[in-house]
């Protein structure tokens, strides 16, 4: 008696989803895509003009803001960045390179780079051969 009352809970519960997975599906208007043409249309592929005027683009950070409430934050003047923002760019040393080089003549920050980046080559070295056994 207790199965048959599972096996007919197990059937209203398909039932109810089944009911409520039609129900709940999104439905599409038809018609409503564009019609692509052939040839022409230059005009409509064209880029949009801005609506910002060229004064707000040359001083604020257009689109930077992360907040609800607050505004694009003003570009400032070179000085008033620290100095290490404009080295990130910069071309840093492969390994190789560093291998070449005599170690004992290496400064400091170079040294730790080259330690890291060994560490880092012989870790992937180890987890290869261990992949392969």
């Amino acid at each position: 008696m207790a199965m048959n009352r599972i096996k007919s809970l197990r059937s209203i519960i398909m039932v109810k989803e089944v009911v409520v997975g039609v129900e709940g599906r999104r439905m599409f208007a038809v018609g409503g895509g564009k019609a692509k043409k052939s040839k022409g249309g230059g005009a409509a592929d064209a880029p949009k003009a801005s609506t910002l005027s060229k004064e707000v683009k040359s001083t604020t950070v257009v689109g930077a803001n992360i907040l609800k409430d607050g505004a694009d934050p003003k570009i400032l003047p070179d000085s008033e960045y620290p100095d290490w923002l404009w080295h990130l760019l910069d071309k840093r040393t492969a390994l190789s390179e560093l291998r070449r080089k005599n170690i004992e003549t290496l400064p400091y920050e170079e040294l730790k780079r080259f330690v890291k980046l060994d560490n880092r080559a012989r870790i992937k070295e180890n987890n290869s051969v261990k992949a392969k056994n």
